[in-house]
């Protein structure tokens, strides 16, 4: 092998560093800021891909509106993964090196996020505030990713037990998606039970995309549990809950943020009542007793003809970030001004209930705590404060 002379090294390494100042300002034109978003928007979780892009795209109206960012009109590009990692790993390289993107906001998915992440790193692309609360949205560290939402291991891990004792549960079980996203909701719950000298009863899994559980139900309500983590989002939830029901078995459900949606009482109906879930941003009904949530939500039925849902609020309220520190960053928007930016921001409370999110030069995740809901009468009640 030809060894390389310390010349030749200095240039290898000048030629990276000005590769790197090529990306920085990619996506940034004088009139112009270019942003890409994977959803997912024909696969299982279409229906939380769609509420997120509307979201999205009703922040970026009002922005453009206004005069933009600075004065540049924002211009969001949204490709559909179908929940796939591989579609997800080529909606980010044409987002990245087609459309020349300055940043992927809220592309939903654990294991999707994981696959287009290298992608994007490769060109200095920002993964800001992806939909999904997993840990590795920001470990291990990397300058380069903004998570917002309080990890579904936290909100196991703190949730489980204050669930356990409220309701004196003797037995949990728990049935879970097997990849990343069902583990993280297994394992931050087992770390929670260990708090208080538990174990799980049971442990079961299902693969992505199935639809029957009753071998997965029958194995829990065998084991005697009488509260049960899910690991699920949509369909799983509802079919999970649905099997126990017809099986007589009524134990205490509690899920993640990615069960906390208006979808599950919608399609589950009335066997949903009694679920609780996790969250952070409170779901917008139209008749919500907060008058700036019903404003904003009566706001996106008029622009859309469909109710919005927290999953439209985590699309609105990721652009608005963005924004924000994208007006912080100044007229020399670049990778790192945008990044300097976000080193001192402060995002405050906003009108649906999330805490204030605060992030730094070794702090990449906004905020860890999360509340909880339950499904009460068809439509969520929150049932407690932020638990730490």
């Amino acid at each position: 092998m030809q060894m390389k002379t310390p010349a030749v090294l200095a240039l290898l390494t000048l030629g990276a560093s000005l590769a790197l100042a090529q990306n920085s300002n990619q996506g940034v034109s004088k009139s112009e800021i270019t942003l890409g978003s994977i959803q997912d928007l024909s696969g299982p979780i279409a229906g939380f891909g769609k509420q997120v892009r509307l979201g999205m795209l009703l922040r970026v109206d009002e922005l453009n509106e206004q005069g933009g960012i600075g004065g540049r009109k924002v211009n969001l590009i949204v490709e559909d993964s179908a929940y796939d990692p591989k579609k997800a790993v080529l909606a980010a390289q044409k987002l990245v090196n087609q459309d020349k993107i300055f940043a992927m906001i809220g592309h939903i998915g654990t294991a999707q996020n994981l696959a287009a992440m290298p992608v994007q790193f490769e060109k200095n692309v920002i993964n800001f505030f992806p939909v999904t609360a997993a840990r590795e949205m920001y470990e291990p560290f990397n300058r380069l990713k903004y998570s917002f939402a309080a990890t579904y291991y936290d909100q196991m891990r703190t949730a489980v037990p204050k669930l356990v004792k409220d309701k004196g549960a003797k037995k949990v079980c728990t049935m879970y998606q097997d990849d990343e996203f069902g583990l993280e909701v297994e394992r931050g719950a087992e770390a929670g039970l260990k708090t208080i000298g538990m174990t799980f009863a049971e442990k079961t899994s299902y693969k992505r995309g199935a639809t029957d559980f009753s071998s997965q139900v029958q194995k829990m309500q065998a084991s005697g549990c009488d509260l049960v983590v899910l690991g699920t989002i949509i369909r799983e939830t509802i079919g999970a809950i649905g099997t126990a029901r017809k099986l007589g078995y009524s134990p205490t459900f509690i899920g993640s943020s990615a069960a906390y949606t208006d979808l599950i009482h919608k399609l589950g109906g009335p066997a949903m009542n009694g679920l609780y879930a996790t969250h952070t941003a409170q779901h917008p009904y139209l008749d919500e007793a907060s008058q700036p949530i019903r404003f904003w939500a009566n706001k996106y039925k008029t622009k859309f003809n469909e109710d919005p849902t927290v999953f439209s609020v985590y699309g609105y309220n990721a652009i608005d970030a963005f924004a924000a520190a994208a007006a912080k960053a100044g007229k020399n928007l670049t990778t790192d001004s945008f990044i300097k930016a976000m080193d001192t921001m402060v995002i405050p409370k906003d009108i649906f209930g999330s805490p204030e999110a605060t992030f730094g030069p070794k702090k990449r995740l906004g905020n860890d705590a999360s509340r909880l809901s339950q499904i009460t009468d068809g439509k969520w009640k929150v049932v407690s404060d932020y638990i730490r």
